[in-house]
């Protein structure tokens, strides 16, 4: 048996940046043979292997073809007779399609002292080329055979930022996105290369790849339709919507926010593409909107409870938190409350960072400050600081029951968040 590393491994050696995982393929192999080294298969659909003490994942060479839609409709031919070059040619992209003559140890999974050097390349498909050349290029014409591979393509498009779609293999995805590849795609793999995207370091540019092969129009919709959409030039000097949320998604990549403030950031003005043309560039209750829009999304995609939830709330609140500086401590109350910020500091933290991406996700803005998040924390420590079992048991004293105590423990909230913040009490 021959053995190789191949993938992602090898491409991000040679772009010098530090290797997470890898992946090795197994030439003239056969399932019996792995079994008798110790190897544990764990592949369902291919023959896929964990090495016993290093539980790397070993796949022999394998072919593929398609037999029916969408990305699992592929019939799979693994043998010892498949050679490398026809295991790199199933691939998906050109710099993921180069293997390194490595071959570890099988026993201990290690590489022998004798090759402490990079090692021989195979790269019959100008991976390194397009390495250098800083270029996102398909394989073969099988690429077209998956359409997860649309999605990962944009994904890689947000994670190496300075690296260009080859215009055929753009041609290539447009066509698939017309045949109705994507269509088929399943809403589990979909939210997986999301969500990766989304935490790239630039994730606009993997919806900005959606967008051009056609592919967000049919996967999401509802942000699609934001391109074009004109807003206020004095609170938006961008104007277009859709360049707004893409400035937001970038700006909370930059802040290091978590996927569920940046799902918020995704999904925050969804409602502004339903926004009536004759009151343009207004956007008059566009937050109930993208709210009611995020839920669909949510539920299609089967996005996590965690970033639902958080995404919900912000985009419900976030022209209220925005305002906040203007108000009095009984409707700061109020707004906390909404936030559910009392029984959950920490999401109210993400609810905050999420509009603190808003706010400088705007043309010029990105280097302002956000006061509002430092007034809000204030007045939630001071609501957080007063003890509600007293006030709870003079409220019973004084007969009140049921809603009646949470009103008195509301007003002596909104009491302490006074004081905290030097306010008149309302």
């Amino acid at each position: 048996m021959e053995i190789y590393l191949v993938g992602g491994a090898v491409r991000d050696a040679l772009l010098g940046l530090p290797v997470q995982d890898r992946d090795w393929v197994v030439v003239g192999g056969t399932p019996e043979a792995m079994g008798a080294q110790g190897f544990v298969p764990v592949g369902k659909d291919f023959p896929v292997f964990l090495h016993p003490l290093t539980h790397e994942e070993y796949a022999l060479a394998r072919t593929e073809r398609k037999s029916g839609h969408g990305y699992k409709g592929f019939a799979v031919q693994a043998s010892p007779e498949v050679t490398l070059e026809d295991d790199l040619a199933r691939r998906d992209l050109t710099i993921n399609a180069i293997a390194q003559a490595l071959h570890p140890d099988l026993a201990s999974g290690r590489l022998p002292e004798s090759q402490p050097g990079p090692g021989h390349l195979i790269d019959p498909w100008g991976g390194e080329r397009d390495l250098h050349a800083r270029v996102l290029r398909h394989v073969t014409p099988a690429f077209r055979e998956d359409p997860v591979r649309i999605l990962r393509l944009a994904r890689f498009a947000a994670r190496f930022a300075d690296f260009s779609v080859a215009p055929e293999t753009l041609d290539l995805m447009r066509e698939m996105v017309d045949d109705g590849e994507v269509d088929h795609l399943v809403p589990e793999r979909v939210w997986q290369e999301m969500a990766r995207g989304l935490m790239a370091d630039r994730p606009s540019r993997m919806f900005e790849v959606l967008r051009a092969c056609g592919a967000l129009k049919r996967l999401l919709p509802e942000l699609d339709r934001l391109w074009g959409v004109p807003q206020r030039a004095d609170y938006h000097p961008e104007i277009d919507t859709g360049v707004h949320v893409m400035m937001v998604l970038d700006m909370a990549a930059r802040l290091k926010a978590p996927l569920a403030v940046r799902y918020a950031c995704l999904g925050h003005d969804l409602g502004k593409g339903n926004t009536p043309a004759d009151v343009l560039p207004r956007h008059i209750g566009h937050e109930e909107r993208s709210a009611r829009l995020l839920k669909h999304v949510s539920a299609r995609l089967r996005v996590p409870l965690d970033c639902k939830e958080l995404a919900d709330v912000v985009a419900r609140e976030h022209g209220n938190l925005h305002r906040s500086l203007d108000l009095g401590a009984a409707a700061l109350m109020r707004l906390l409350e909404r936030c559910d910020a009392i029984r959950k500091p920490a999401r109210f933290e993400d609810i905050l960072l999420a509009c603190e991406c808003d706010a400088r996700g705007r043309l010029g803005q990105s280097e302002a400050a956000y006061p509002q998040a430092a007034r809000l924390r204030q007045a939630l420590a001071a609501a957080l600081s007063v003890d509600t079992a007293p006030v709870a048991a003079q409220a019973a004293a004084r007969g009140l029951q049921g809603q009646a105590v949470g009103a008195a423990v509301q007003q002596a909230r909104s009491q302490a968040v006074a004081q905290g913040l030097g306010l008149h009490a309302d």
